[in-house]
């Protein structure tokens, strides 16, 4: 009977172990709004044809504004910048990949993929930017993809044959993400006459890694400059509108980023 009994207590704590253990594990592998929430992001921008309706407002409208400007008087050659990630170029398949092995963005992983070169474009902006050069207006890309980028990062400008997909006009980050002194480095040169990004700090460094509140008065501040100056392209996957969320502490935990989002929103 002593060894009948100790081979049952022994089946029991292997039971509960068993389950503290595939808890544990369950426990590990939550998923979180900010390694799934890239997914749906992704979802809409592959699936939704609003989101293309979006890109192809945001480019029709540049192009019309592109036709006045032209009107003009100019004592300066004209430029128009851009950025390129879910500007021109779609890595939604990234966003998937991550979400998929329920991680969040890595410069490494992130550099596979560019690697790879196989964006795909966003709708409406090749035919925007070729139009532009037809016009005699410089394209100049300004990204905050790195240094060690720059081969991939031409390669796959030039295969869809965006205009000015040379090392001169391809300016990447080499120190801060802010890109106010790479506009200034542009308009040394040239007249900026219009702006393009999915990004509030594409456009001014009045956006830069700012709190939500500010961000949004200075959205109010500038609304002349939207659809004139300031062309911009959706994208829920990712962006500084997210990192404001939680006061861009990207090296907090994802449950941390969670809760930290999941506090501000509006709910009943």
């Amino acid at each position: 009977m002593r060894i009948k009994f100790s081979v049952v207590i022994f089946l029991a704590v292997m039971v509960i172990s068993c389950k503290v253990q595939r808890n544990a594990s369950t426990n590990a592998t939550t998923p979180s709004l900010v390694t799934q929430g890239p997914l749906w992001g992704a979802v809409w921008q592959q699936k939704a044809s609003e989101y293309k309706a979006l890109c192809f407002q945001a480019y029709n409208t540049a192009r019309w504004q592109l036709d006045l400007l032209l009107k003009e008087p100019q004592n300066k050659p004209l430029a128009v910048v851009t950025d390129i990630d879910e500007t021109i170029l779609d890595n939604s398949p990234y966003q998937v990949h991550s979400s998929l092995k329920n991680e969040e963005y890595s410069d490494s992983s992130w550099m596979v993929w560019t690697k790879r070169v196989e964006c795909d474009t966003v709708p409406g902006g090749l035919s925007f930017f070729q139009y532009a050069k037809s016009k005699g207006v410089n394209v100049f890309y300004i990204t905050n993809r790195l240094e060690a980028e720059r081969e991939q990062t031409l390669k796959e400008l030039q295969r869809w044959n965006f205009p000015d997909a040379t090392n001169d006009h391809l300016i990447l980050k080499t120190a801060g993400s802010g890109k106010g002194p790479r506009r200034d480095q542009v308009a040394a040169n040239y007249k900026i006459v219009m702006l393009f990004g999915d990004n509030l700090s594409d456009f001014s460094a009045v956006f830069d890694k700012k709190p939500q509140d500010e961000r949004d008065n200075q959205t109010k501040n500038n609304a002349a400059m939207f659809g004139a100056t300031f062309i911009v392209l959706p994208n829920a996957m990712y962006g500084d509108w997210e990192g404001a969320l939680y006061n861009y502490q990207y090296t907090l935990p994802a449950t941390k980023k969670d809760s930290l989002i999941i506090r501000n929103l509006g709910k009943y």
